[in-house]
């Protein structure tokens, strides 16, 4: 929260002449049995207890306060759920009561709320979505019909690796990941690749869709303080604003070019992709959806299929490395999987117990969005003998419940193997484990990440070795975390591949 102490001494005065007048204010309505937290200080709350790394320092907190935590963040009640019973509670029993979402001010960049399925209330339109979302891009059958475009990315892939082994060159796991789900993203969407390997044209794009996700979800004073939301003193709302811009201009110009080309052959290349679904319900005599509704839906696919898929991939590579018997238990199970065939088949991944078990552990011990979107409460709820209120934001902290030692034994370390043990998934129904959140809200991207992070992690590790650069021991790579609402490695990994 860079300068944060800074705005907040800007803003001192002014905002302890609010603190008194709320203070003067009367307060009709009864008290209510919150749940533990730390003790606010005036005005500005527990702001100053959420640190650099919110996740890591909250799940500390519940270690004092419990798994059913409260905070008052200037203004803004907080409840913080830190353990897979409560978090189940909360996305199971009372799903229809916490479904909704608070309106973070970076989100309202352009109207933004009103329009993403993401973000949007519970209601008709948000089920429309939903159910468009399904039908033309997730469904079992879509992407059964779409492996093929998805065999030709990982192909892409892996020729852009063996040219960088044949070279001695450095992999950018992480940009090389973030491109290949790129352009399955705009040839999914778009029938169109955005980049090429190594060129800046994908930087560019894995810049606007971390910066998205960095200022979506970095603490906000004025989302603490209302009252200095046009002042923006931060600039999260500026700056989200100028990514969403970029990214709309993109889509303009593919929308206006589609729309010029409909009905004639040009069209016809592009007939099954997501842009000519989405076309078809705008063009009805009477439109399903208007065109803010298509290019926010995009913007909400394009962002969430294509930067936390890559950093899922940067993950599981960077953990392999660090842990090379590891590493060897997959290469193994691989080559006894893959002995008749050159690259991985969509099939092969039931197959694959212990490359299923590294997804899984990545997932637990570095999950993609460590407090999942965050939920709002609709009305006064109680929760083991204390009381949720209504409007209050509620953050499930995935990072705390992988890291729950009376869940996960040694839950600091990398062991795949706990998941050939026992029985969990992460589509929802586990509370142990849900990257992807659960009930209503849950992301409804999974099944295409589902079959792309194993597919890439398995074309990374399959034909290559890897090693470090300029001589550093695997033991020394960086795992440290940058917080946003996605989790991603602040220092990128590089490594140099070498031909099995």
């Amino acid at each position: 929260m860079e300068h944060l102490l800074t705005i907040l001494l800007l803003f001192l005065s002014f905002a302890a002449c609010l603190y008194v007048f709320r203070l003067l204010k009367p307060n009709p309505g009864k008290s209510i049995k919150l749940p533990p937290g730390p003790t606010p200080f005036p005005i500005i709350g527990n702001i100053l207890e959420l640190g650099n790394k919110p996740h890591q320092s909250l799940a500390k907190l519940s270690k004092i306060y419990g798994p059913l935590m409260h905070l008052k963040l200037g203004s803004l009640t907080t409840i913080v759920v830190s353990s897979s019973d409560v978090a189940k509670i909360v996305l199971q029993r009372y799903d229809q009561v916490f479904s909704d979402r608070p309106f973070p001010g970076a989100i309202q960049a352009l109207d933004h709320h009103k329009f993403s399925v993401a973000w949007m209330p519970v209601g008709n339109q948000w089920r429309k979505l939903r159910k468009i979302c399904k039908e033309k891009m997730f469904s079992m059958q879509k992407l059964d019909a779409s492996q093929g475009l998805r065999r030709e990315k990982l192909e892409n892939l892996w020729h852009y690796v063996n040219e960088c082994c044949v070279s001695g060159q450095a992999v950018g796991i992480g940009r090389a990941a973030f491109t290949t789900s790129l352009n399955l993203m705009s040839a999914t969407l778009f029938s169109v690749d955005f980049a090429d390997f190594g060129s800046d044209s994908s930087q560019e794009f894995k810049e606007i869709a971390c910066g998205i996700m960095e200022y979506i979800g970095k603490p906000n004073f004025a989302d603490y303080f209302p009252v200095f939301q046009v002042a923006d003193p931060q600039g999260i709302f500026r700056k989200t604003t100028f990514y969403f811009k970029k990214c709309f201009e993109i889509f303009d110009d593919i929308i206006n070019q589609r729309l010029k080309t409909r009905g004639t052959a040009e069209d016809s290349m592009s007939e099954n992709d997501m842009l000519q679904a989405l076309l078809d319900l705008n063009q009805k005599d009477e439109p399903e959806l208007s065109f803010d509704d298509i290019k926010h839906l995009l913007l909400d696919l394009f962002v969430a299929g294509t930067d936390t898929t890559s950093g899922t991939v940067e993950w599981a590579m960077a953990e392999l490395m660090r842990n090379p018997d590891k590493m060897l238990k997959a290469k193994n199970e691989l080559r006894n999987v893959m002995r008749h065939t050159k690259h991985i088949q969509e099939s092969d991944i039931t197959k694959l117990p212990y490359l299923q078990a590294v997804v899984k552990e990545t997932f637990r011990i570095h999950p993609t969005v460590p407090f999942l979107v965050p939920h709002k409460a609709n009305e006064d709820t109680e929760i083991n003998g204390h009381v949720v209120p209504k409007n209050a934001q509620i953050l499930v902290n995935v990072w705390a419940i992988g890291r729950d030692s009376s869940i996960w034994s040694n839950p600091d370390s990398f062991m795949p193997e706990r998941f050939l043990e026992k029985e969990i998934d992460f589509r929802g129904q586990h509370f142990e484990l849900i990257p992807f959140g659960g009930g209503r809200r849950i992301c409804v991207g999974l099944p295409l990440a589902y079959r792309m992070v194993h597919l890439m992690l398995a074309t990374l590790i399959n034909d290559f070795d890897w090693k470090l650069e300029e001589g550093l021991n695997f033991e020394e790579l960086d795992v440290t975390e940058k917080f946003g609402l996605s989790l991603q490695k602040a220092i990128p990994l590089k490594a140099i591949p070498i031909k099995l």
